[in-house]
């Protein structure tokens, strides 16, 4: 629909009426002072005109100014078209996710339709469904290996954190595991939003053995700084291997410290959550949607297009004509009467 942001500006319309009525007329010149040659000329073209003069200030003109008086008021009040209402997710958790990328990921104790993949593809999978249920989060995404690494920033825009998971490889960040790290950085990026929409979901599928902060000082800083980690465990604990002496069974997640991140997440009134299959992985994360939902409230917004462009330029354009056809009315386009020879240069106006 159509509206006006500034209506009472129509207010204006009437003042060229208002001047016009009570303004006093403009002193009429008692001399000039012009010297100019081919006087006689120009006097007697002049009086040819006079009578056209006289009647271009006849009702047309008159009409024609008033519309293009009307066209600036009507830009002034600047008119916009209202589109339809759009539903906009009100802001909900400001939640970073920090997903382990080292070596160890790489081991193929997971299977998706009976075929065997690697932890981070799982992850990369059923984190994505996750981040694609997440509206109205702002969310970012650290990675981490030997060392931590911010790869998406806090966004509203989860398809780019969702296409930068999918694009992450294993061994980016190193080998090694830096949890301590990973954290500490989580804790930097988040300091600045809003106390009690803070979450950290931290993945790994081992321990902390590099980086420069320990898992328990940089959980004690995340408290301290009023943000909830969760975390999750990944890996399978029985896996069927082919030896010299045939097949055996082993721990893959032998490496994983369920101590430690179940301390992490207590100590900052969080969770701690064990995946051990795709399955698994997967309920984590609905998990964590009912323990942190995601913000369902939307505000409505109306899209505005400025129209005031297009009475403004009609105003112009009319404008530009009506001087034109003036100035040729007046004779300075057309039919000005040229000097003919001999004329003496010296003839002074008005004596």
């Amino acid at each position: 629909m159509m509206s006006l942001v500034w209506p009472w500006m129509f207010a204006l319309g009437v003042l060229p009426w208002l001047v016009r009525r009570w303004a006093p007329p403009a002193p009429e010149q008692a001399t000039a002072a012009l010297r100019v040659p081919h006087f006689q000329d120009m006097v007697q073209f002049q009086s040819v005109r006079s009578v056209d003069n006289h009647q271009g200030r006849s009702s047309a003109w008159l009409w024609f100014s008033i519309v293009i008086w009307l066209l600036l008021v009507l830009a002034s009040a600047r008119p916009q078209w209202v589109g339809e209402p759009v539903g906009l997710p009100t802001s909900g958790r400001d939640l970073m996710l920090a997903v382990d990328i080292s070596g160890s990921m790489a081991i193929s104790d997971f299977s998706v339709n009976g075929h065997e993949v690697t932890r981070l593809d799982v992850v990369k999978r059923t984190a994505g469904e996750f981040i694609a249920r997440r509206s109205g989060d702002r969310m970012g995404l650290i990675v981490f290996g030997s060392q931590a690494y911010v790869q998406t920033p806090l966004t509203f825009d989860r398809k780019t954190v969702s296409t930068m998971l999918h694009e992450t490889e294993i061994g980016l960040a190193g080998k090694d595991t830096a949890i301590g790290d990973a954290i500490g950085l989580a804790v930097k990026r988040l300091k600045e939003q809003p106390v009690g929409s803070r979450v950290l979901v931290l993945l790994t599928d081992g321990a902390n053995t590099a980086g420069e902060v320990s898992p328990k000082q940089a959980g004690n800083l995340a408290k301290e700084q009023g943000l909830r980690i969760y975390t999750i465990g990944v890996g399978a604990d029985r896996m069927e291997v082919d030896s010299l002496l045939g097949t055996r069974t082993v721990n893959p997640s032998r490496d994983l410290d369920e101590n430690t991140l179940r301390h992490l997440a207590q100590s900052t009134g969080g969770l701690y959550l064990r995946a051990k299959n795709t399955k698994g992985l997967a309920d984590v994360y609905m998990e964590l949607d009912r323990l942190e939902p995601a913000s369902t409230d939307t505000e409505l917004f109306r899209p505005k297009t400025e129209l005031f462009i297009w009475p403004l330029g009609l105003a112009l354009g009319c404008s530009i004509l009506l001087a034109i056809a003036l100035l040729i009315r007046n004779g300075l386009f057309v039919g000005m009467p040229w000097p003919a020879k001999n004329v003496n240069p010296r003839t002074v106006v008005g004596q």
